[in-house]
């Protein structure tokens, strides 16, 4: 091993074997590794109320039981099939989230539709997919999870107050302790599309690593207990998809006030009913993909 060592090219070889194992390493942490961090960070629970779900009228395309109340409709705007959920209901406490498998973690994954179906789900789309980092407020559901902010000075997360409220704050300018108290849900992944009535996003905006027009999923709300959920398909020969300004104009046009884009790309996808309504991309393909969380409307 000496004598291997002795010559300089052979060190360089190593070097190279031990950076490429690293690289590998960091790879398979990122994108493949399951890890639970259940208990990683105690949270503080607040209360809300929700009434036993009641007798519903259902149809292909709505649902109304009482506490609960949407409709859907399919559009075609900007060359895209856009879908539009608009969700009423009694309580707060029926907008909630779910994580993949019931768990905490990273890298754990489930179809937006396999969450859904184990929560029973009335209404679904996709999250924040907060596992695929280390970073980003994670707070479902009342309880507190992580509370590591993302580094950007424009890192923007949606909080949703025990009220149902939306607001925007940015993290590195707020602390979840200081909101977690009165907060119900905080999603993390944005940008801010609306904010006060006002369109926050221009041409330029886009999310990091992202394309200008592609599938998207994003949620406003409109006043009390009401709210837009938005959908569309994108990155095929039928549907162009959306950029972050088009996805703004669709929910100005509906009266939202606040308005928030989530992942997006082949993780958009919205589940009503027991079905998956839209065609969300993964690959090359029409399927789902995997995720590590779902917004939903349920009991």
């Amino acid at each position: 091993m000496k004598r291997f060592l002795s010559k300089p090219y052979r060190w360089a070889a190593v070097f190279s074997l031990l950076l490429t194992a690293s690289f590998a390493y960091v790879i398979m942490d990122t994108f493949v590794l399951e890890k639970s961090f259940a208990g990683a960070f105690s949270g503080i629970k607040v209360s809300a109320s929700s009434s036993a779900k009641t007798d519903a009228d259902v149809t292909d395309s709505s649902y109304d039981d009482g506490n609960i109340k949407i409709t859907i409709k399919t559009e075609r705007d900007y060359s895209s099939t856009v879908y539009i959920a608009d969700i009423q209901v009694t309580d707060a406490s029926y907008l909630k989230t779910a994580f993949a498998d019931g768990t905490y973690g990273r890298n754990i994954k489930e179809t937006t539709s396999t969450i859904s179906e184990a929560n029973n789900a009335i209404f679904a789309i996709n999250g924040d997919y907060y596992g695929f980092r280390n970073y980003g407020y994670v707070l479902k559901n009342g309880v507190a999870y992580r509370s590591t902010a993302r580094s950007g000075d424009d890192d923007e997360t949606l909080v949703i107050d025990k009220n149902g409220d939306f607001s925007i704050i940015n993290e590195s300018k707020t602390s979840l302790a200081s909101i977690s108290s009165s907060t119900w849900q905080a999603l993390s992944f944005g940008p801010a599309l609306i904010e006060n009535g006002k369109i926050v996003v221009n041409s330029a905006s886009e999310v990091s690593q992202s394309m200008s027009s592609n599938p998207r999923t994003a949620v406003g709300q409109v006043s009390a207990l009401h709210y837009i959920v938005i959908v569309s398909d994108g990155r095929t020969s039928e549907s162009a998809g959306l950029t972050l300004l088009e996805l703004a104009h669709e929910f100005e046009s509906r009266g939202c006030t606040v308005a928030y884009n989530l992942d997006g790309g082949g993780s958009s996808t919205m589940y009503f009913n027991g079905k998956v309504i839209n065609k969300p991309t993964e690959g090359s393909g029409i399927s789902e993909r995997k995720v590590s969380d779902i917004v939903y409307f349920g009991y």
